[in-house]
């Protein structure tokens, strides 16, 4: 299994940025995919997540109203989009893939994933 996360860059304030996740090397049916970030000197954090086969989705609070996360099955593909950024947004953003996850409960930990991306920055200045 691969994930490649993309799309981070600048951004004022106020901006959007979508990320894109691609991944590969199997089929997703009946997994968890999620997005987290890490800021330095924190640790990782959720962001976002869904499950690969249903229309739930999860977001923190700090997220909420903001983030929209979304795939396209057809082309493996999951992505954030992300409006409204703030400064405190800025960190590096990665994607995650959850092989047997929890279905009682809701996939925002990230020990529970299994397959990560290389992340990508996203650096939001005031």
């Amino acid at each position: 299994v691969q994930l490649q996360a993309s799309g981070g860059g600048l951004a004022q304030a106020g901006d959007s940025l979508r990320l894109s996740c691609a991944a590969s090397g199997r089929t997703f049916s009946g997994w968890a995919m999620g997005w987290f970030r890490q800021a330095p000197g924190k640790e990782r954090e959720f962001v976002a997540s869904m499950w690969w086969s249903g229309d739930t989705t999860y977001y923190a609070n700090s997220a909420k109203g903001r983030f929209t996360i979304s795939r396209d099955n057809a082309k493996n593909m999951m992505y954030l989009q992300m409006n409204s950024l703030k400064p405190e947004d800025t960190a590096v953003y990665y994607c995650a893939a959850d092989r047997n996850p929890d279905y009682s409960s809701s996939p925002t930990r990230p020990y529970e994933y299994d397959y990560w991306g290389q992340g990508t920055q996203v650096t939001v200045s005031s």
